[in-house]
């Protein structure tokens, strides 16, 4: 008896060890293959080798969210890619009246006007200017959105340089001396140097949108590039959604909400990061991108 039920026994212990064994093997094929799936542009399925019906039945769960998760992504790019090309022909079609504008401005400054009518151009000019501003803008963003960059070794101390010294006469319009910190030690970076060029005016142009006082600028021996200067409209919810696309702040009225939004994705295809914080009613914004 006692050797009947020890046989017993052992069966059961080997079936279940069996069942076991075959068990582990199903989890660690979906763990092997759920990430591969979701990482990559496949439209593969899981399988797995088990007939377990329970494990077969969630194997067709998450297959079925697989496909759902599909169709959410091309939509999303069919969706972004749509908005890319809108933005495109519509950035193509407002240049042309831009410059006719532009131009015929520049015929009436020719005549004799009086003050009044000097003011009137003047203020004219000004709106031509900030919609070309955000014409462009919008025409780099739809450039930069699914595209990659050609790099090349840049010294950012040198483009920093350069960068600053164009904006000398903006800042001297806007009553702010400039501190500026370049440390002597050369920062070589891998990147796309047209487009270093333009996060830093981008986010310059910001400092001088939302500055009161003052810009630090200030590039340190370990690469990384700062920025800082003091804001009474920025809120820590603002600065969190400084970098969204299209995120405008109310009393800054001239801001299109794309600059930064350009920046980051800029700074993100040059394997960099850029982050914003709000400190003592100061907004500091932190650039680094990876060594060579």
């Amino acid at each position: 008896m006692i050797y009947i039920l020890l046989t017993i026994f052992i069966i059961i212990s080997l079936y279940l060890s069996i069942k076991l064994i075959i068990l582990n093997k199903t989890i660690k094929e979906i763990e092997n293959k759920l990430p591969f799936i979701l990482n990559n542009n496949t439209n593969q399925l899981i399988t797995i080798s088990s007939n377990n019906k329970n494990l077969k039945k969630l194997v067709n769960n998450l297959n079925k969210d697989l496909k759902y998760l599909r169709k959410l992504k091309l939509e999303y790019i069919n969706g972004n890619q749509n908005l890319v090309n809108v933005i495109t022909n519509m950035t193509h079609d407002i240049r042309t009246p831009l410059t006719a504008i532009r131009g015929y401005l520049d015929l009436i400054e020719t005549n004799n006007l009086n003050k009044k009518q000097k003011e009137y151009i003047k203020y004219i000019n000004a709106k031509v200017n900030d919609l070309t501003i955000l014409t462009e803008e919008l025409f780099d963003y739809s450039k930069i959105s699914n595209n990659s960059l050609d790099k090349e070794n840049v010294c950012l101390n040198d483009e920093l340089e350069n960068i600053i010294a164009s904006f000398y006469d903006l800042f001297k319009e806007k009553g702010i001396n400039p501190s500026i910190t370049i440390t002597n030690k050369k920062i070589i970076r891998y990147i796309n140097k047209l487009s270093f060029n333009r996060i830093i005016d981008n986010i310059i142009m910001n400092a001088l949108k939302y500055s009161d006082e003052y810009i630090n600028i200030k590039l340190d021996d370990n690469g990384i590039i700062t920025f800082k200067n003091k804001t009474t409209i920025l809120d820590r919810i603002s600065v969190a959604k400084i970098f969204d696309r299209f995120f405008t702040v109310e009393n800054a009225n001239k801001s299109s909400g794309i600059g930064l939004s350009i920046a980051r994705k800029l700074v993100e295809l040059n394997n960099g990061k850029i982050t914003a914080k709000l400190r003592n009613n100061e907004l500091v914004i932190t650039i680094v991108f990876n060594t060579i």
